[in-house]
């Protein structure tokens, strides 16, 4: 084992895996694709679902920001009990329920049962992706291997990226919106057919009880700070919106205090006292601020405002997806020898500049220029969260891989939340306070015109040609007005994180 003070490592000479776990591998990268293209595919039914079901500005992000709510809150306690009840077992029961419940989803008739499907997918999708990542604790115990088993992992869930938008493209053109939540059914039974046979059941040998304030707590505190943020996003500072952060610190506060008082923690607040844990999961977080922000701006950008279908807008982003996939796989060799506080900051610098090229080619709205940008951010980040991710199963003890694991989704998903609603919201009212209206355009679509571009959309579809080409435009050159102080802003979050990186993953990496 490492030094006292050092990275905690397993064996390097312990047993590698046969050709058995590398097939259990590919049967776990199933979920992993279901939850990245499902990300993915809804940003680009946006503008359909907005036709379809007509939802206000803030329904539309509760229809996107629903589910990373609800799978943040819950991510913890899923992984606990996964640890307690087994991982194998939690993964098969969140399939099974995410497959039911996103059958629902294709059929909601409103964006309320929208919005109230994605809740339920929350729920199971909770129980799906920490059981994926702590499996690979236990099926791969040799260190080195773990390493491209977690940069596999992460480039399933780039893959899925990738594959979401052609294939929810497709069906965007040739089908309703709703069959972007039917892609589920088919991926999910091939995973409920051979995960008996090819994954291992892993569980804590030596669970503590289940504490039902404990669980509670971890929802209580997250679910107000993340709802407290989308609120702020939507309609600005509020009373309502402090009282539900405070609410949701108060109980974070709590959650911490018993965690550290019982017996049997559900979470071991010590991890955090780990520099590379805490400071790995900083870097996920931030990381995926940055890059679902970049998402959620491109992915209308390139619909509304060039003008692309879906699947065009989905080839798009594929450079950038293959660039995020290879970086992930071409970092394992060189995390063996390089320091993770060196490897990190250096990645990252490539993110930066992606958001860089976006800010100064705003004006010219170049497709090319977009391209070059997320190729440049997914090389960046894709790097960045294998070394982390990495990190985080390393310095966990093995019988807590479940609640360690839990910990880095849950920063995904809030990173997921607040690159939506941080970064799209500063865009949002950018657009509010920029947009200029035709005096002749109705109360009524001048208020739907206001909400979002999306519901710009929606309204130039009704109104003659003359007035709606001056109602586009308007509306198109304010949500642009956004775009360069968001990329700043973007970049200064990848600039944190690789300063997070550089002073809290100051352990040398072992190598082999």
């Amino acid at each position: 084992m490492a030094r006292t003070g050092a990275i905690p490592i397993l064996e390097t000479d312990a047993p590698r895996a046969g050709a058995k776990a590398w097939f259990a591998l590919a049967v776990l990268m199933l979920p992993v694709l279901l939850v990245s293209i499902d990300n993915t595919v809804l940003s680009f039914a946006l503008p359909e679902i907005s036709l379809a079901l007509d939802p206000t500005g803030a329904e539309q992000l509760w229809i996107i920001d629903v589910y990373p709510l609800v799978l943040a809150g819950l991510l913890v306690t899923m992984g606990t009990l996964g640890d307690r009840f087994g991982r194998r077992r939690m993964l098969l029961i969140g399939a099974t329920g995410f497959a039911a419940v996103s059958a629902l989803a294709a059929f909601a008739s409103t964006a309320l049962l929208l919005i109230a499907a994605r809740a339920l997918l929350g729920f199971f999708g909770a129980m799906l992706m920490p059981s994926t990542m702590s499996l690979l604790r236990s099926i791969f115990t040799n260190r080195d291997q773990r390493r491209m088993a977690i940069a596999v992992w992460a480039a399933g869930f780039s893959a899925g990226a990738a594959l979401g938008p052609i294939v929810g493209g497709f069906l965007l053109e040739h089908f309703w919106w709703g069959s972007v939540f039917l892609m589920s059914v088919p991926v999910l039974v091939p995973l409920l057919i051979f995960a008996p046979m090819l994954v291992p059941e892993s569980r804590d040998p030596n669970p503590g009880r289940i504490d039902t304030p404990s669980i509670l707590l971890s929802m209580l505190a997250m679910i107000p700070v993340v709802y407290a943020i989308k609120s702020i996003a939507v309609d600005g500072p509020t009373m309502m919106a402090a009282l539900w952060a405070v609410g949701g610190v108060v109980m974070g506060v709590l959650f911490v205090r018993r965690q550290r008082r019982i017996t049997d923690p559900m979470l071991d607040m010590e991890l955090f006292r780990r520099g590379a844990f805490s400071g790995a999961i900083l870097v996920n977080l931030l990381s995926v601020v940055a890059l679902v922000g970049f998402l959620y701006y491109v992915s209308q950008h390139l619909q509304l405002v060039l003008g692309l279908s879906p699947m065009v807008a989905g080839l798009a982003l594929v450079p950038g997806m293959v660039a995020m996939i290879i970086a992930g796989l071409a970092i394992v060799p060189i995390s063996r020898r390089v320091s993770p506080h060196i490897l990190i900051p250096v990645s990252l610098i490539l993110s930066v500049l992606g958001y860089v090229i976006v800010a100064v080619s705003t004006q010219t709205s170049a497709l090319v220029a977009l391209i070059v940008a997320f190729v440049a951010l997914g090389i960046g980040i894709g790097a960045a969260e294998t070394v982390s991710n990495e990190l985080i199963l390393s310095t966990a003890p093995a019988n807590k891989a479940g609640a360690a694991s839990a910990v880095s989704e849950t920063a995904y998903e809030v990173g997921a939340v607040l690159g939506t609603t941080v970064l799209g919201g500063i865009i949002t009212a950018f657009y509010r306070s920029a947009l200029v209206l035709p005096t002749e355009l109705s109360p009524d679509a001048a208020a739907a015109a206001r909400e979002t571009l999306a519901g710009a959309y929606t309204v130039v579809h009704g109104l003659p040609q003359p007035l709606a080409d001056q109602v586009w435009a308007a509306a198109t050159g304010a949500f642009e007005s956004g775009v360069m102080v968001t990329s700043f802003i973007g970049a200064g979050l990848v600039v944190l994180a690789g300063v997070v990186a550089a002073a809290t993953l100051k352990e040398r990496t072992p190598t082999s």
